[in-house]
């Protein structure tokens, strides 16, 4: 019984998997399921035998193997035949595009790898040269190698990963502090990187909220005067109305009502009243109770009689209701929503609908269209209106309740008759103009992106100064093939805009700026032409005119009416010609580019923060310049930690590599103090520098092999390669200098040139790994002051971070360690020097350490100025 409930509830499901998927997979879906469907009854048949034969255990044993393998199988085609069908709706590829976003590549991480790539070729040369001067000097065998593979090991660091992470990580804090939410830290660095940055419009660059300017109806295909008012007394039962009243998604949630901004505004312009069914009223009947509006009973007008007559208009007020029947929903491709109603007492149900204008005017009959449809919706467009056109149609009396509950969408979405349209007022945020100024300043590059009409998108860039007064605008109109003619591009100045007829003022191909100008993004601040085109055109010139696409991109401005692939196809046409983009929404239709560009800043926290690297909780794009901040500062802090990390392997490096010269070594106390309270100290205090307060123009390198960049790090390996050196040379040039035992007594002179030297070494029994000697003593000093040196010179602040004397604890444990190394050095004391296996100098020749350490941190400082 299990079994076949279970095959009658995979063939229902599989009746209504088949109706909604696309065409071209329907086969695929019949077969597969049908293959599950036998297999199930196969398994029913094999467990119905099991249950009436008596077999051996072997043969049930057997039996139950095949029943379990099949049903395993039948679990795979199950979840093999629903992914296939998920991912092939129009919301299953905007999830695979979030899912499995390709991937974003940077050129830092690239270098990285060669960087480490070349310290290990001089690991390696170290490793090579321990093996042969230990066999040289008669070494023993274990102790070859473990003073092979501990070379390796210094000089590739293996603290650097969480070293990078750190710089990160106190970025992604001060991110948070100001209201913006990181779930891909790794973006954060690619964002110090952004040189371009697309922008919805609604919602993002304007105000979230629409305020109704007005309604202008359409009566005999000819347009009335604008109407400021939509809930007048003498349209309360137009048909203009009933489509504001009824074609939207609201919904009523603990008893507000909530929706789409646009709706909501649209709903509240005619003062109407929308109840939907109780659960006690949907379990009463049959069918689901409709969704009902009505209007409110001020709306009717206000009785100064009888009684009498008061309930009379009571009862009229409450007569006049609406049932919504069924819904198409808004769909950001079709760029419209339908919805099936009946008012109370009528037999014929209606068809109203909203969208695009121009949609809508496509599917209405075009003798019900106004001939100066164009110019008038041109003129609304250009003062940055935004427009919804309503259409309405009467439904044949033979269309049932059931039959409207399955009917095709494009039956009823034909032969409308137009009714008018709103006019929306969308104003900017007050903040929009002054953060798209800051953003041309760092010469960054802004773009539209938005799903509303062209010129409307045109009006909102001039507004907000995306586009300045003076340039000019080209509108690129791209037509596919048709009857046997080729696709090809009208060109049009925006300010002039018309359809291709004989008078319009199209431009020559040939006079194209685009085809005129330099193609490089230094020179593209000079140009005064800007491109918009909207999704079709773009679809077109992506099909068709490939060579034109890079062209296109680098001059784009604006791009409207674009669907969600398209704006992630935009994102990827711009990071192919090397632009870092960034992209700032806050729709659900924004989620695949969001999740595409280098750096995608969600301002909602609903559809679009799932697919965004970054939420912002404040809904403005200010929070863009803030990010931008922060991640050029993540990214310098990225570089100075890599190169800090990677001086600290060579210089401690060059010091066991000399100290393997004379069968000596640095000893354990000695590497854990640079370690852990040098190295480890410093790497995470020098990561905490804050942003600097503004963009500059300058942006920071991209990747670790770049000439400034090489330059430093070579000039700091030379400079701490030849001051280890030269003090590895020089002590042994002392007079007080010996080969060093237990007896010896370098600190007073008279004794130490009566001292013997007859050892011919630097071992001694009762130190086995020859830790102790004049030369370990030399380089741990130089080299403890060289950590400190390069961390200060590494660490750089304007333009992109706050000056390091800013950092307070990078500051003070820079301070702490410099008083310790001199104390220590200055002022030894036996404790400390028998910890760290020190051994005792002349006064002068610490003075002269410190001479050394001196002159190299100016050197040093120099030569970093120097590149």
């Amino acid at each position: 019984d299990f079994m076949n409930n279970f095959i009658f509830f995979l063939q229902g499901l599989t009746q209504d998997r088949f109706k909604s998927a696309p065409c071209s997979c329907r086969r695929r879906e019949a077969l597969s399921m049908s293959t599950v469907i036998k297999v199930l009854q196969n398994i029913c048949y094999c467990l119905l035998r099991n249950s009436l034969n008596e077999m051996s255990s072997l043969r049930v044993s057997l039996r139950f193997l095949i029943c379990l393998k099949s049903f395993i199988l039948v679990m795979h085609l199950i979840s093999h035949s629903f992914l296939f069908l998920g991912f092939n709706t129009a919301k299953g590829q905007l999830v695979r595009s979030i899912l499995y976003p390709k991937p974003t590549d940077f050129k830092l991480y690239r270098d990285a790898y060669w960087f480490l790539l070349s310290l290990v070729v001089v690991a390696g040369i170290g490793f090579i040269y321990t093996i042969v001067n230990s066999i040289l000097n008669e070494v023993p065998a274990h102790t070859i190698v473990i003073e092979s593979l501990d070379i390796i090991t210094i000089t590739v660091p293996p603290a650097l990963p969480a070293a990078m992470t750190a710089g990160i990580v106190y970025a992604q804090r001060r991110l948070k502090k100001i209201g913006i939410f990181c779930i891909s830290p790794q973006r954060i660095n690619i964002c110090g990187q952004l040189n371009l940055v697309c922008f919805d419009k609604t919602g993002t660059l304007t105000e979230d909220g629409l305020d109704l300017w007005g309604i202008q109806r359409v009566e005999n295909a000819r347009f009335l005067l604008p109407e400021e008012r939509a809930c007048s007394e003498s349209l309360l039962k137009s048909e203009f109305i009933a489509c504001m009243a009824t074609c939207h998604s609201l919904t009523k949630i603990e008893g507000v009502l909530s929706g789409d901004p646009l709706d909501l505004k649209m709903f509240e312009a005619i003062g109407w009243i929308l109840e939907e069914a109780t659960e006690e009223e949907t379990a009463l009947h049959n069918r689901i109770m409709p969704t009902v509006v009505r209007p409110s009973k001020q709306l009717f007008p206000e009785s100064k009689q009888a009684t009498n007559q008061e309930m009379e208009l009571f009862e009229l007020s409450t007569s006049y209701e609406i049932g919504i029947v069924r819904q198409f929903p808004f769909s950001s491709v079709l760029q419209r929503m339908c919805v099936i109603a009946r008012i109370l007492g009528e037999k014929r149900m209606d068809a109203y609908m909203k969208g695009a204008p121009e949609v809508i005017a496509s599917l209405c009959k075009q003798e019900t269209v106004p001939a100066d449809f164009e110019s008038v919706l041109e003129e609304y467009t250009k003062q940055g209106f935004r427009v919804i056109a309503l259409a309405h149609r009467k439904l044949e009396s033979k269309l049932t309740w059931h039959k409207v509950q399955t009917i095709n969408r494009d039956a009823i979405e034909s032969n409308m008759d137009f009714m008018g349209l709103i006019i929306m007022q969308n104003k900017l945020k007050q903040e929009t103009p002054a953060v798209l100024e800051d953003l041309h300043k760092a010469n960054i590059r802004t773009v539209m992106v938005t799903g509303d009409n062209m010129l409307t998108a045109i009006s909102v860039a001039r507004d907000c100064g995306m586009i300045l007064p003076q340039d000019k605008v080209i509108i690129a109109e791209a037509l596919p093939p048709k009857d046997g003619q080729a696709a090809r591009i009208n060109w049009h100045y925006a300010d002039t805009l018309a359809r291709c007829t004989s008078s319009s003022p199209a431009i020559n191909s040939e006079d194209i700026p685009v085809k005129l100008v330099h193609e490089s993004l230094e020179d593209l601040q000079m140009t005064k032409y800007h491109f918009a085109m909207n999704g079709k055109s773009f679809a077109v010139i992506l099909e068709h005119f490939q060579d034109l696409v890079p062209k296109l991109v680098l001059h784009g401005t604006v791009f409207a009416r674009m669907a969600p692939d398209q704006k992630t196809q935009l994102v990827e046409a711009l990071q192919n010609v090397d632009y870092y983009v960034g992209m700032c929404g806050d729709g659900a239709n924004d989620c695949g580019a969001l999740k595409r560009a280098h750096g995608g800043i969600s301002l909602s926290e609903l559809e679009a923060s799932v697919a965004s690297p970054f939420t912002s909780r404040t809904p403005s794009i200010s929070c863009v310049p803030k990010l931008i901040r922060e991640g050029r500062a993540a990214l310098i802090t990225s570089f100075c930690v890599f190169k800090f990390m990677a001086l600290y392997s060579i210089i401690q490096y060059i010091s066991v590599t000399l100290l393997y010269s004379i069968l000596s070594n640095l000893g354990d106390h000695q590497f854990l103090f640079i370690d852990l309270a040098i190295i480890l100290v410093v790497v995470f205090t020098m990561s905490l520098n804050p942003a600097w307060k503004e963009l500059v123009a300058r942006r920071p390198p991209s990747g670790l092999i770049s000439g400034p960049l090489l330059c430093s790090v070579l000039s700091q390996i030379i400079i701490c390669l030849g001051f280890q050196t030269f003090g590895f040379l020089w002590v042994r040039q002392q007079p007080w200098f010996e080969r060093w035992t237990p007896e010896s007594d370098a600190c007073n002179i008279l004794d130490a040139t009566n001292i013997s030297s007859a050892h011919d070494g630097n071992e001694t029994l009762d130190d086995e790994h020859n830790i102790k000697n004049y030369e370990n003593t030399t380089l741990f000093f130089i080299s403890s002051f060289q950590y400190l040196i390069v961390a200060i010179v590494f660490s750089k602040g304007k333009p992109f971070r706050q000056p390091c004397y800013k950092n307070f604890l990078f500051v003070t444990s820079v301070v702490v360690l410099y008083v310790f190394l001199f104390f220590i050095m200055l002022h030894p004391s036996e404790l400390i020097d028998t910890s760290f296996e020190l051994v005792c100098v002349p006064y002068e020749w610490r003075l002269r350490i410190l001479i050394i350490v001196i002159v190299n941190a100016i050197v040093s400082v120099l030569g970093s100025t120097a590149c």
